[in-house]
């Protein structure tokens, strides 16, 4: 098996438990080499409640003054996307990593989003 199949493989049997409504939505997270992407999203409507990304945070060897780590941009964007969705009373959310394996930068965007107040 190719990593694109496994990729497949793992995000089907993940988003085949998980599903989102107004009250609970899902916390949804993609990852790219260069950017993290969170999103809320009610599966009941089909609408994305929320987002946050990370192309507004300052990364390593753009700004002198600023030195973030992809890791560390990535606990940004889950702390910011907690605040967002705790003003809008979100307060509970079900995480859905996707098809990633749960380490690196979908885990701190999860780590950021439970230190910002949301609850899994």
């Amino acid at each position: 098996m190719n990593k694109n199949k496994l990729f497949l493989r793992r995000l089907k049997r993940v988003r085949s438990s998980l599903k989102g409504n107004a009250s609970i939505p899902r916390l949804s997270v993609f990852r790219s080499n260069k950017h993290i992407y969170a999103q809320v999203i009610d599966d009941k409507k089909g609408v994305t409640v929320l987002f946050e990304n990370d192309l507004k945070i300052v990364k390593k060897g753009e700004n002198k003054a600023k030195v973030a780590t992809k890791q560390e941009v990535a606990f940004q964007v889950g702390e910011k996307l907690a605040q967002k969705s705790i003003k809008k009373g979100l307060a509970r959310v079900v995480f859905d990593r996707g098809g990633y394996k749960y380490h690196g930068r979908v885990k701190n965007v999860a780590e950021g989003a439970r230190k910002g107040g949301l609850k899994f």
